[in-house]
């Protein structure tokens, strides 16, 4: 017989964890399979994704103000040192509680945790290869599928492990590269070269279209580019890369540019980061029915993430809409309370997104490129950190927030924030527009001083009043 579940859910990453423990707090009976080699909880967002990424982030960025930022304000620091093992180490150790608080919850909640490849059978039933060679049959009145996604690899660049890598495993590189070459403008490709360039490495990115973060706000973005380069990385923009070769530890990336020229770039690692795919393998969609697009995406989900098969439902990275683990957690609890009969909600028009470079990128809503293709009119306003008492304070003055409002109603329309600690800033901007707020709502809420916050009130004073008090 094989066992019964009210939710089987297979992926352990932040939305199948997340649906899991949800449901489990709603009395379900629960499971939860997971393929990942030791047993490890979490998802690639945990185990290799954003908090190994963050905690590498923030180390290397204590790395570089110690080098380069301490002085400026009085403090004298001899004999800096990189001891990159214990900096691994402790990402290592950041990473573990992290999965093992999953696995706390677990056991708190009452989830079943089922380890091994999951594929799916007829009749809403879940078969388990387990990592000990047994297989295990579940039962379930729905299954969840929250498998998240992987690494897009190009078929001219094929992934060494090595020389040639994932993000994955761009974690570990050990020692610190002579020379990475970055394969993708993106978020993935500009965070971990920050990283490396800031541990020493020479950084050049690589990027096939006209500019980095091609789905960010174009000013934003273009900002970026220049502190970016004023930081020292290297871009080659609408430079397509056409192939590598590895001897060694060397390798040549060929690549064209625009103009149809040819070009070689000389390395010890490239970090192949084009973008992310559905991971599907071995579920076996296809058996049993489910519908999804050519690159594995379930397109054919309902407002309660409802496949086309009775029973199957599909979250995260599966479905259309941003790869974020905070929009694949909202679903997560979305989908379970819905099982449970209640009505929840998700406004997908107010999901951050956040670049954890320096100073950091967060935005929410609408660019002002999707927001002209509207052709709605609207106002923008903007107010440079400089201007702050805190960021001068900090001497963090790089960056400005940029508030995107409707002309004639003055609801936010996006607000998208270049500058320190925007990851944090965003937060209130979110609440707003999830409440259909305007820019007035935002400047009329009083910021304390001398805080950032300032400079995300001042930006909205200058949307809905035409200028700010302070500039």
């Amino acid at each position: 017989m094989a066992e019964q579940y009210d939710l089987v859910v297979i992926g352990a990453g932040p939305g199948g964890y997340t649906a899991a423990i949800r449901a489990a707090q709603l009395k379900m009976k629960v499971a939860c399979v997971e393929m990942r080699k030791g047993r490890a909880l979490g998802g690639t967002c945990l185990n290799v994704g954003c908090i190994p990424s963050k905690a590498l982030l923030d180390s290397s960025e204590l790395y570089e103000t110690a080098l380069h930022k301490m002085a400026r304000h009085g403090i004298q620091v001899k004999d800096i040192g990189l001891d990159l093992p214990a900096m691994h180490a402790r990402k290592d150790k950041v990473v573990k509680e992290l999965t093992g608080g999953v696995g706390f919850l677990f056991k708190k909640y009452g989830v079943t945790p089922v380890y091994g490849a999951a594929k799916l059978l007829p009749g809403n039933k879940v078969e388990v290869a387990g990592d000990d060679g047994k297989t295990t049959t579940l039962e379930a009145k729905n299954v969840l599928l929250a498998t998240g996604s992987e690494s897009v690899e190009l078929p001219f660049l094929k992934y060494d492990g090595k020389v040639v890598v994932s993000s994955t495993e761009a974690l570990n590189f050990d020692p610190v590269p002579k020379h990475l070459i970055v394969v993708g403008g993106g978020y993935i490709g500009l965070e971990l070269g920050s990283v490396w360039k800031r541990l020493g490495a020479e950084v050049t990115v690589v990027e096939f279209l006209p500019r980095i973060l091609s789905i960010s706000d174009g000013e934003i973005a273009n900002e970026v580019f220049k502190i970016l380069n004023k930081q020292g990385m290297e871009f080659h923009l609408e430079t397509k890369v056409t192939g590598a070769t590895v001897k060694g530890d060397a390798v040549t990336v060929t690549a064209q540019a625009k103009d149809g020229n040819e070009l070689t770039f000389e390395g010890d690692r490239v970090l192949v980061a084009v973008g992310r795919k559905p991971y599907t393998a071995g579920l076996g969609l296809d058996e049993v029915g489910v519908k999804h697009d050519p690159k594995s995406r379930i397109v054919s989900v309902d407002e309660n993430f409802r496949t086309n098969v009775p029973g199957v439902y599909a979250i995260g990275d599966l479905i259309p809409g941003p790869m974020l683990a905070h929009k694949a957690s909202e679903e997560a609890v979305v989908c379970a309370e819905r099982l449970a009969g209640m009505k929840p909600h998700i406004n997908y028009d107010a999901i951050p997104s956040v670049i954890y470079i320096w100073p950091e990128v967060a935005a929410v809503g609408l660019t002002e490129e999707q927001v002209k293709e509207k052709g709605a009119e609207y106002k923008v306003g903007r107010f440079k950190f400089a201007a702050t008492g805190r960021a001068k304070a900090m001497d963090e003055q790089e960056g400005f927030v940029k508030v995107l409002t409707d002309a004639k109603t003055d609801r936010l329309l996006g607000v998208h924030i270049l500058g320190p600690r925007a990851s944090d800033l965003i937060a209130e901007c979110v609440t707003v527009m999830e409440y259909h707020g305007s820019a007035e709502d935002i400047a009329r809420c009083t910021h304390a001083h001398p805080t950032l916050s300032e400079a995300v009130g001042e930006a909205a004073r200058m949307a809905f009043a035409g200028q700010p008090i302070n500039s």
